[in-house]
């Protein structure tokens, strides 16, 4: 399926990821995107059957199971590394007293 990279694309996908663009860095961003769906398009080309589908990037699996007795680490709390409640909110593009603003997503109707 060939899908046409233009500036009103553009401004629709930055509209929904609530990205701003100069109007100069358009073209370079229509480059980048016609790329990457090429990626995508000489993917599909592969052949893949019988291929095994990836499911661990490493052959250690961690399941959670009474048989397994292997593991992943433990989540560790390094205490220099935390972030103050202002300094977590210094760069929030809006927040409320102690919180972080956002949009409203959902309504309260199903």
């Amino acid at each position: 399926m060939k899908v046409e990279i233009g500036p009103k694309l553009i401004a629709h996908l930055a509209h929904l990821s609530r990205l701003e663009f100069e109007p100069r860095e358009i073209p370079q961003l229509q480059a980048d995107l016609t790329r990457i769906l090429g990626f995508i398009d000489a993917l599909s080309t592969i052949e893949t059957e019988g291929v095994e589908p990836l499911v661990y990037l490493s052959d250690r699996k961690f399941l959670l199971s009474p048989e397994n007795t292997e593991q992943p680490r433990k989540d560790e709390v390094i205490p220099e590394r935390l972030l103050s409640h202002e300094e977590a909110l210094q760069n929030a593009p809006h927040r409320d007293s102690d919180y972080f603003r956002v949009p409203k997503v959902l309504s309260g109707k199903k």
